[in-house]
């Protein structure tokens, strides 16, 4: 089942056969493209795979065995990366962020690369979060696709070229929608739940917007800044940006190692981050329009209780023993202003200040 919604027209430009001795590039904007003149383009790969991890030291060799069997069989329909049924496999690396593992996951997969230089890895400095993790895969993503999926088995690999064929047909971003989930009851019910919120929100109608399965034009990956627990609102965010974003039904396996660190807990915290997001994506441009209204508001309150303190001090010669009315209205003035300035500059500086990813990579691989 396919289920898609578009916020901004865009043209299919990755269906056409590629020539093989032609140099292929990456189009400005993000699009698959190919492009045998211009001297100054080196060759690129068709996909490239970003896997966030922590302490998944079980299941990394099984997921790299399952994908390198999806990515390097000619049969399936690649097809949409420009190559024609059944000729080839397409080009592809598989970027492993371990984030902050405990479990001996890194040394596993330094192992693993030691033999495959498709196989790269980056090793973050201590735990700092799954955006942080995507964040670095996607700087170090050289495919025309990039596709995101989570390192616990439960997301299925095979779904990878028809979530690509959806991306062919007009969409930037392409999110998996696990309809039939493999987890806890009370997992099932929060992320149900966060969705619910979210939809309603920020009018992004997709079913499971949290997904960690995803697809990507390269340009869109790069394009989008997360930081924090921002990863949850990925296809807001693109949407907002005029992106195209679609949905597609996909397959969830059951857990095989470890346990869920999704909950309530984390689901609270990501309805907190929803009001960031909401400010990120509606008031970015115009900042002032989110603060204006309660500040503006506090600030007549106060300027009305200081002129009526004025009046009592000019008719009387005193404030009559309002004192805590004097102390009000200038508090209500100065909690006004700072609508206009902390909580805007803050959240402003965040969102915009330049950062480097690789700042904060402790180790790599190939």
């Amino acid at each position: 089942m396919i289920r898609a919604l578009a916020f901004e027209a865009t043209e299919p430009s990755m269906g056409e056969p590629r020539p093989k001795d032609k140099i292929r590039s990456i189009a400005p904007a993000g699009y698959f493209a190919h492009d045998a003149d211009d001297p100054t383009t080196s060759a690129a790969l068709d996909i490239s795979l970003v896997i966030p991890l922590r302490n998944e030291s079980a299941s990394l060799q099984l997921l790299i065995d399952e994908c390198r069997a999806v990515l390097e069989d000619p049969r399936r329909d690649w097809t949409a990366l420009g190559i024609p049924a059944g000729t080839e496999a397409p080009r592809y690396e598989i970027i492993l962020v371990d984030d902050g593992s405990t479990d001996g996951s890194f040394s596993l997969l330094r192992e693993i690369a030691a033999h495959d230089p498709a196989i790269r890895v980056f090793r973050l400095r201590r735990n700092l979060g799954k955006a942080t993790a995507l964040s670095v895969g996607f700087a170090q993503a050289s495919g025309e696709a990039v596709v995101s999926l989570d390192a616990d088995l439960q997301d299925d690999p095979h779904e990878i070229p028809r979530m690509l064929a959806l991306l062919d047909s007009g969409y930037d971003l392409v999110s998996g929608w696990k309809r039939k989930r493999h987890d806890s009851l009370a997992r099932v019910v929060a992320s149900r739940v966060f969705n619910f919120v979210v939809r309603r929100s920020s009018g992004v109608e997709l079913h499971d917007l949290n997904s960690g399965f995803k697809a990507y034009r390269r340009g869109v990956a790069q394009d989008i800044r997360i930081y924090g627990e921002l990863h949850r609102f990925i296809p807001v965010i693109a949407a907002w940006k005029g992106y195209a974003v679609g949905e597609i039904e996909v397959a969830h396996r059951p857990r095989r190692f470890g346990r869920s660190r999704y909950g309530w807990g984390r689901a609270f915290r990501g309805m907190m981050d929803l009001v960031t997001v909401m400010f990120l994506t509606r008031f970015d441009a115009r900042p002032a329009h989110f603060f204006s209204l309660p500040g503006a508001f506090l600030m007549s309150v106060g300027l009305v209780v200081l002129g009526y303190i004025a009046y009592l001090r000019f008719t009387y010669g005193e404030i009559l023993g309002r004192h805590p009315l004097l102390a009000f209205g200038v508090l209500a003035v100065l909690a006004g202003l700072q609508l206009f300035t902390s909580g805007l500059l803050g959240e402003m500086l965040a969102a915009h200040s330049e950062r480097d990813e690789t700042s904060i990579v402790r180790e790599r691989v190939n």
